[in-house]
């Protein structure tokens, strides 16, 4: 099979086309003939070496993916084979992700993915969705899973929601029953963030987007998924209600974070930073 490699650490150069023997799978594990491979800033950070030491004298990358299972290992059910699935954490403690023609993971991380939905759309379903969903249910109120419903009542800020976790966050929040209000940064990325089912667009570059949050979420927001800790947390704490979360999942841009601790006692803050590797099953 052909797949995609990288022995040293650096930019897009280190990356090599070559030939690997065709996986087989062990116990508890599937072979996926990959037909779309996803790719993510973890990707690419872990590449350049910027995210954590490389593991493995040699990495096929890429955390996502969607295909098509054509092997099964011992205590799988052998039905799965012809499956469609979409694939996360492919390369989370593995040297091989899916960034190949085959690739093999433990068979929780290959998910059914129904007929209506495209490999493209499957393989950029796990970081961005599953972090969006870590997001979404880690509030002292719940709810743990999203479902119709799970959210109602609720008002969620999406920050970026043109971004993939911020779109992600607000179909999620749409579709569990919140009223999903996103901020962007101008008119493409307002549209992108209707387009996915926010209720209300925010420009964070114009006006006082405060008090135009405030305008839509008077009594302040539930749950702020955020991106860019460093640069919006002066803003989120604006609209934040008592009680309220700010669920982190990365800090765009890499401003200090400065944390104004009285603020935050008083408000009851829960600060929740959250990354996939260590998130939990």
């Amino acid at each position: 099979m052909k797949a995609i490699v990288y022995r040293d650490n650096g930019g897009p150069d280190v990356l090599r086309l070559v030939d690997r023997d065709l996986p087989v799978p062990g116990p508890g594990e599937v072979r996926v003939r990959v037909a779309v491979s996803g790719v993510n800033p973890t990707d690419w950070q872990a590449r350049s070496g910027s995210a954590h030491a490389k593991q493995f004298a040699e990495v096929t990358p890429h955390l996502d993916g969607a295909g098509v299972i054509d092997a099964v290992g011992e205590g799988v059910d052998r039905s799965r084979v012809g499956q469609r699935v979409w694939l996360f954490m492919a390369a989370a403690g593995r040297p091989t992700g899916t960034a190949a023609e085959f690739t093999v993971v433990p068979a929780e991380r290959a998910v059914p993915l129904p007929d209506e939905a495209g490999f493209d759309v499957g393989a950029a379903l796990g970081v961005p969705a599953l972090a969006a969903h870590r997001a979404l249910t880690v509030a002292e109120d719940g709810p743990r899973r999203l479902r119709p419903g799970a959210l109602d009542g609720a008002v969620v800020l999406a920050a970026g929601g043109a971004g993939a976790v911020g779109h992600a966050v607000i179909q999620l929040a749409r579709w569990a029953g919140a009223t999903v209000i996103s901020t962007v940064s101008g008119a493409e990325k307002a549209r992108q963030a209707t387009a996915a089912g926010a209720h209300h667009v925010v420009s964070y570059r114009q006006g006082d987007p405060a008090a135009e949050i405030r305008s839509f979420a008077p009594d302040g927001v539930d749950i702020v998924a955020e991106v860019a800790i460093g640069a919006n947390l002066a803003l989120n704490l604006a609209v934040l209600r008592t009680r309220g979360t700010i669920a982190t999942s990365a800090n765009d841009g890499g401003k200090p974070v400065e944390l104004d601790v009285r603020h935050n006692m008083v408000l009851n803050t829960r600060l929740q930073f959250l990354v996939l590797y260590t998130a939990g099953p």
